[in-house]
């Protein structure tokens, strides 16, 4: 089977917002609380990020471990990877995450300021000024026969689908509205021109959304 373009995770509240308006250091989510969005992953048993024993099963853990499952590379934003805008004011800044990203495979960052790659325990950054087609061809050799994530934020999920480069996604809706900031969609039936779509909810209170291609 030939590797997929996959979105896995990607959190939105009911509104279709991804993150709210101000995002900065301090608040990686805007005036959005993240907590609304990701509390439901951050209770599973296999939140990539758990570092204390426990969590929950079930339908909500079955997403968080398929969040890594045969993935070879992903793909994210500039802002996804930093709250920084415009030329890179230096370049110690490495990433939310610390010095063992959750990804352990190669990242490729979509901006328009290129710096040099970096590693961090088994996950290495490249950051590129390229189409998604281009980059997505890099990704898909680092892959190595693997599926390629496309992690987000909203903007760079919204590039691949609009270049039809998205094979099936994973759409986790939480119960909040934004109201305002980084929108996704109006609803989710805006793609079922090019997908099908089926809903499942969670007893969380999440209600997942699948996608994959006609």
């Amino acid at each position: 089977m030939a590797p997929l373009v996959r979105v896995q995770n990607f959190m939105l509240s009911t509104d279709g917002f991804g993150a709210g308006e101000g995002q900065s250091l301090e608040r990686p989510f805007g005036h959005a609380n993240p907590a609304d969005l990701a509390s439901w992953a951050g209770a599973t048993a296999h939140w990539p990020n758990r570092t204390d024993p426990g969590g929950t099963y079930g339908l909500d853990d079955y997403f968080t471990r398929d969040f890594a499952n045969n993935i070879g590379a992903e793909i994210m934003g500039r802002n996804k990877f930093s709250p920084q805008r415009g030329p890179w004011e230096n370049e110690d800044w490495k990433g939310w995450w610390g010095d063992d990203p959750p990804f352990r495979t190669p990242v490729f960052v979509l901006t328009h300021h290129p710096r040099p790659s970096f590693s961090l325990s088994d996950t290495t950054f490249h950051f590129r000024d390229a189409s998604p087609q281009e980059v997505l061809e890099e990704a898909v050799e680092a892959a190595d026969g693997k599926d390629v994530r496309i992690g987000g934020g909203v903007a760079t999920v919204l590039e691949f689908l609009e270049a039809d480069l998205v094979d099936t996604m994973h759409v986790a809706m939480a119960p909040v509205e934004i109201q305002r900031g980084e929108r996704f969609w109006h609803s989710p039936e805006d793609l079922t021109d090019r997908f099908h779509l089926e809903v499942v909810p969670s007893p969380s209170g999440i209600v997942h959304h699948l996608f994959w291609r006609k």
